[in-house]
């Protein structure tokens, strides 16, 4: 072989391993960007989302970029004062609307109106330290999980309204389990 030859072999081997270093190197921003502001995988810790979402149901979350949290969304949010882990759940109300429980019938209403909720568990008779009626704060929103008397949210002054800067974004699709498989209402 040529010396000739045996750079050119050198150069290629050095150009392909660029080639390789740079479509890596790609890769790794594209997920990185992806999952910052697009969408990530969320695990379910706990029951308080029970019958919608069960503990360890890997949840597909996609952000906020364009919108913002509505009243039925159920949403991902951090609360490191009550727990390091992200929690899962259900948008009640949006600022400025005031949000009323009845924990003698169960029944949770928002601005004067009973809500509709066919997606709990049992009817909400758990009480914790947040007094009621409690108007909604500019910037943030109310939430409660599906099963209301195993659920630690809105109604406990720990958590209770949450800024919307600390949610990170909205459940759209249960991947994990297969047998979970499919969107969430």
């Amino acid at each position: 072989m040529s010396k000739k030859s045996r750079h050119t072999d050198e150069k290629s081997r050095g150009s392909i391993l660029f080639d390789w270093v740079k479509t890596f190197v790609f890769v790794i921003v594209v997920v990185v960007l992806v999952f910052t502001f697009l969408g990530r995988i969320v695990f379910v810790d706990g029951s308080s989302m029970v019958p919608t979402l069960s503990d360890r149901d890997g949840m597909l979350v996609t952000s906020y970029l364009f919108s913002e949290p509505e009243p039925g969304d159920i949403v991902v949010f951090r609360k490191d004062a009550y727990d390091s882990q992200p929690l899962v759940k259900r948008v009640i109300a949006t600022e400025g609307q005031t949000v009323d429980i009845d924990f003698e019938n169960g029944v949770v209403s928002v601005d004067g109106e009973t809500l509709d909720e066919p997606y709990i568990a049992e009817p909400t008779h758990v009480h914790y330290d947040v007094l009621f009626p409690v108007t909604v704060e500019r910037g943030c929103i109310f939430v409660l999980g599906d099963n209301r008397n195993g659920s630690t949210d809105s109604r406990y002054s720990v958590i209770g309204a949450v800024d919307k800067r600390e949610v990170i974004g909205q459940v759209r699709l249960v991947i994990f389990p297969f047998s979970h498989f499919g969107g969430v209402d």
